[in-house]
């Protein structure tokens, strides 16, 4: 009886540290802040919407979902390769699910559910926006801060980026990072705001990965 007893505490440490193991790191979130004011030598890049997005994945107790999030428009300003400050527009209209083939069923519910009010509430906020408030490197990562805004809450959060340069392209890629949706008011199914739900609840945590590809503006040619 002991050795199955072990055996089966051991099992459930494997899954519970996976578990935790698995998941992208939380971005630092705090109060909103000032957004960040480039130099006057500051050169623009406008966002290439047809190629910039938001990948996500949501969990859930039986398993996660993940999908897509296009960006509208946006801009950032650029000194010696250095982003200065600049802010993007995500259309959460264009809402994706990508791990249930388009033409099922479900794909069609799971998106209408997440674009309802009890998510996102995309009738009432058509878009989420994004404004740099600073960048700096830590531990030899850089990191990007600035203001998130969706539905009616605003928190400024932090996680690292890469840029990489190609000709009068800029490319920003952000690590998978973890926000936590009921700090933005995302309640649906979430222990932050009901008890009782047992294993029907769906995690307050989100992984964000952000790619925006930006091309430089014709007047700064």
């Amino acid at each position: 009886m002991k050795t199955s007893f072990f055996k089966i505490l051991t099992v459930v440490a494997l899954v519970v540290f996976s578990s935790c193991k698995d998941k992208a790191k939380e971005a630092e979130t705090t109060a909103a802040e000032e957004a960040a004011v480039a130099e006057v030598t500051a050169v623009t890049y406008n966002a290439v919407a047809d190629k910039s997005m938001v990948e996500w994945k949501g969990f859930k107790p039986t398993g996660s979902h993940t999908g897509t999030i296009s960006v509208a428009n946006g801009s950032v300003k650029v000194n010696d390769g250095t982003i200065e400050s600049g802010d993007f527009t995500i259309d959460m209209n264009s809402i994706v699910v990508t791990d249930i083939p388009a033409e099922d069923e479900g794909n069609g519910k799971l998106r209408g559910h997440l674009t309802s009010a009890d998510f996102f509430d995309v009738e009432k906020f058509p878009s989420a926006k994004f404004e740099v408030t600073g960048i700096e490197t830590v531990d030899g990562k850089t990191m990007l801060s600035g203001n998130l805004t969706m539905k009616d809450a605003t928190n400024n959060i932090s996680f690292p980026v890469t840029t990489a340069m190609d000709g009068d392209t800029m490319t920003l890629t952000s690590e998978t990072f973890t926000i936590d949706r009921s700090k933005w008011n995302v309640k649906y199914g979430s222990k932050s705001f009901f008890d009782g739900l047992g294993d029907k609840f769906i995690n307050d945590d989100i992984e964000l990965k952000v790619t925006l590809v930006a091309e430089k503006a014709a007047m700064d040619s």
